[in-house]
């Protein structure tokens, strides 16, 4: 899946919420602190990191591509 953002960044947790893996910001969080969300093939904690052109998310079985 392939997410194209407007501007030069996306946080993580609004991007979670966008594309429907999370259904709030307390449950983004939630799969943040707990390791369950990787960013490039490692796991991301930071609930606020800025997406760019180039990271790929993973969740589960899924893989979003920021464009």
């Amino acid at each position: 899946m392939e997410f194209k953002i407007k501007g030069e960044f996306i946080e993580l947790m609004a991007l979670l919420k966008i594309i429907g893996i999370a259904e709030s910001g307390g449950q983004a969080g939630m799969l943040i602190t707990e390791g369950f969300i990787k960013r490039n093939g490692l796991v991301e904690f930071r609930k606020r990191a800025k997406l760019i052109p180039g990271d790929t998310i993973e969740f589960e079985n899924k893989k979003i591509n920021i464009v």
